[in-house]
């Protein structure tokens, strides 16, 4: 069979996204930093886009729950009409090579508000400057500095930097201390008496290699020491893990009071040394919307503080219309391919403003009781349901409602918190959303009996009394995700 090249015509249909498309769904998924980040880019990428600083402040966008149509939904109309009106004369440029009014097209665009709906000034308490500034000192920086203070040969300094350099954020040594000695060249017994040196720096116990070594090395350093807690530590800290004190009683042939006093010395001891000196960095949440009380009902306003008021730049009036005079086309072309761009920017910045004031204004609607009551009024809800409220897909909901953050009169949520799974109810009537299901867990722990912890089975029961049918693995679940040790583990004998 002879093979041969043939040419063909051949017609389909294909999905495909433009870049302009590409980059109104990445600004969807932008939190207020990363979209302050990428305007504040383009516009020292292209020259057309400026800040309009001296505009006069614009009332805030608020919208009413009730459902009465209110003054700032009519702007948004205008904004809408400004925008389409502005976008078919940008296509006019590109159309038409000799006749474009730059002036009229310049004083329609800059006359427009803000590229979104503008903000109600908010007067919230920020950070002071100092505590923005403030440096801590770090567990290897403060271990570094009281080995220079020992007298110590050149191996065994680089030896106690390698054990400094190898702990973890809890100060436990993480390395085979035989492998960091062969590295500075020193004896196995040489190495053991460097660490020993270390682990009696500040705090005490750092560079241990587990639980015990850490706990005994503090029982040694007790004024006066005690040597039925340095008995305990050696061969029964597991019975204290389990709080069984009658096994280790038995086995020291003791009175159990006597452990039990031991026990309260044990847990005065640091567990994980290097906690102190945890470099935990505050991340301050600014939220893109606020959701305010007034009366007996919920008011919306888009944060918009911080975030450049973009307009088109009239000079490029003068360019273009130079362009035109003189014919010169790769001008003529640049300006129109910079100003396509500037456009569409501003007509995505203020879509995604308008869809997450939507998204909002759903949830506030479908969640009125959770922003009264609180966190056990919060009903089941899915992104479907705010899809549907809104006419969007659920995949652009899932974008609005990631990494961005509202203030209610409850405390401030992710977007996301608002959606979750529903549990049952045990008569069969309205069910409730796991999150609510989680806070009442939570809080009968709190209020049991230390010395009698509720079990997993019996926070079963307690909701089913309280009409929430749900099963003894959930309980578990939502109690590990709350961060929850087990009943035998909360148990406090004294």
């Amino acid at each position: 069979m002879a093979l041969e090249i043939k040419q063909s015509l051949k017609l389909s249909q294909q999905l495909v996204m433009t870049p302009q498309l590409q980059q109104a769904i990445k600004l969807l998924q932008l939190n207020r930093i990363e979209l302050q980040e990428l305007v504040t880019q383009e516009m020292m990428e292209n020259p057309i886009l400026e800040e309009l600083a001296d505009a006069p402040e614009e009332e805030s966008s608020v919208s009413n729950t009730g459902g009465e149509t209110s003054d700032p939904e009519a702007e948004q109309r205008r904004d809408e009409e400004s925008f389409t009106k502005s976008k078919t004369e940008e296509e006019q440029i590109v159309s038409s090579k000799d006749d474009f009014n730059w002036e009229s097209y310049v004083e329609e665009f800059n006359s427009s508000t803000s590229s979104s709906p503008s903000m109600k000034e908010i007067n919230d308490e920020l950070p002071s400057f100092e505590n923005a500034l403030t440096k801590t000192t770090s567990l290897e920086e403060h271990l570094t500095w009281q080995l220079s203070m020992v007298t110590l040969t050149e191996p065994e300094k680089k030896l106690g930097k390698l054990i400094i350099g190898n702990l973890s954020e809890d100060g436990y040594l993480n390395s085979n201390l035989e492998d960091l000695a062969k590295e500075t060249s020193l004896e196995l017994e040489d190495a053991e008496e460097v660490l020993k040196i270390i682990q009696n720096f500040d705090p005490l116990g750092v560079g241990s290699r587990n639980l015990k070594e850490c706990l005994m090395i503090q029982a040694k350093f007790m004024d006066p020491r005690h040597p039925l807690v340095e008995r305990i530590i050696e061969h029964h800290l597991s019975d204290l893990e389990r709080k069984n004190y009658s096994a280790a009683s038995k086995a020291l042939g003791i009175p159990v009071e006597k452990v039990i006093e031991a026990t309260r010395l044990i847990l005065e001891f640091e567990p994980k040394p290097g906690r102190l000196f945890h470099s935990i960095e505050t991340h301050y949440i600014t939220p893109d919307i606020y959701v305010y009380k007034v009366a007996d009902e919920f008011m919306i306003v888009l944060n918009e503080d911080g975030m450049p008021r973009l307009r088109i730049s009239p000079y490029y009036k003068n360019i273009l219309s130079s362009a035109q005079k003189d014919q010169n086309k790769n001008t003529k072309e640049y300006v129109q391919e910079k100003l396509r761009s500037a456009v569409w920017l501003i007509r995505s910045i203020h879509n995604r403003q308008k869809t997450i004031y939507k998204v909002t204004e759903a949830i506030v609607r479908r969640q009125r009781d959770f922003f009264q009551k609180g966190v056990q009024q919060l009903k089941p809800m899915i992104l479907k349901d705010v899809a549907h409220d809104i006419g969007m897909h659920e995949s652009t909901i899932s974008r609005v409602t990631t990494n961005k953050f509202v203030h209610t009169p409850v405390g401030i949520f992710e977007l996301k918190y608002f959606f979750n799974s529903s549990i049952h109810a045990a008569d069969g009537g309205n069910s409730l959303a796991s999150e609510a299901v989680k806070e009442k867990i939570k809080q009968m722990i709190q209020k049991e009996d230390s010395k009698n912890p509720l079990s997993d089975q019996k926070i079963v029961e307690l909701l089913r009394s309280s009409n929430i049918d749900i099963a003894r693995r959930t309980v578990a679940k939502y109690r590990d995700m709350l961060g929850i040790l087990s009943s035998g583990k909360r148990k406090k004998m004294f």
